[in-house]
């Protein structure tokens, strides 16, 4: 089984990377870590960078996990291979433009890029947005899936996600204590749904939807509370269509033994216990 640690990053392509810029340091909050070539790094806590807009297919997307050590990420390699997915060993060039020591890239069965990283670059800075949005970190992200059953079976078997609940058929998946890391949406396509970060309080969740909504950013669900993770959320639109959340408040499950996963029906209730309604294809699926 690949042992997975923590989600590390998401890698997204755009035509317009100054306009992604602005709206990442400038909506988002995040810190511009570094800009290399074609391509603009993002800092949201102590890691050097958890975003990348890279000049490219808007299509693009990449979600990256950490393994361990280099054993592990040797071992998952062949793991991969072994069960029919064919693997890509990054590049030095590929590592440093990852900030890395190593990687792999593969697909997973609906066709999303997925990259295994060891050794993943944290910064010697602290985290200061350009603006203060109240962030704490890049927790999770919602992937797309084409089939929820087999993609929860790739995750639970091959790697290491257990399952906290499912909303629909859309499973909400752990790695650690947090309530979910990865959740997988139903749909018609292959990509990432959406990207969250953590916000440290419900205030800021507040404070957020004023701010973007006196700047015209289409918000596309919430404010709310999510009824399984107990969070407080928003949702709002980014560049080329990408949806970006807030949250606030996310359980931990401590004891894994005990927890048994429970089964909310679809939106909009599945999604939000204030009762409000989600604008996203994904969500009403």
């Amino acid at each position: 089984m690949i042992e997975l640690r923590d989600i590390t990053y998401v890698r997204l392509g755009t035509r317009d990377l100054e306009g992604a810029t602005r709206y990442a340091t400038q909506i988002l909050g995040l810190e511009v870590a570094e800009r290399s070539g074609q391509a603009v790094y993002f800092r949201s806590d102590a890691r050097e960078h958890t975003l990348c807009y890279f000049d490219g297919d808007p299509a693009d997307h990449v979600a990256a996990f950490e393994v361990a050590s280099r054993a592990e990420l040797d071992a998952a390699a062949a793991e991969l291979e072994r069960i029919g997915h064919p693997v890509h060993a990054g590049t030095r060039a590929e590592c440093e433009q990852r900030k890395v020591r190593d990687f792999i890239a593969f697909h997973d069965p609906t066709g999303n890029r997925i990259e295994l990283v060891w050794r993943p670059q944290m910064s010697g800075r602290r985290f200061h947005g350009t603006r203060d949005a109240g962030i704490t970190g890049f927790s999770h992200i919602g992937l797309c899936t084409t089939d929820a059953a087999r993609d929860e079976a790739f995750w639970t078997r091959v790697c290491n996600a257990r399952v906290s609940d499912h909303i629909g058929e859309a499973p909400l998946l752990r790695i650690g204590k947090v309530h979910h890391t990865l959740a997988l949406f139903p749909t018609d396509r292959k990509g990432i749904q959406h990207v969250n970060h953590q916000m440290a309080s419900t205030d800021d969740i507040q404070r957020a939807y004023n701010f973007i909504r006196e700047r015209n950013v289409p918000v596309v669900f919430g404010p709310g509370k999510h009824p399984t993770s107990s969070a407080r959320f928003l949702y709002f639109e980014g560049p080329d269509g990408m949806v970006y959340e807030y949250s606030s408040g996310v359980c931990e499950i401590d004891d894994e033994a005990a927890w048994r996963n429970r089964q909310f029906e679809a939106a909009p209730r599945g999604f939000c216990e204030w009762g409000a309604t989600p604008d996203i294809k994904e969500f009403k699926a």
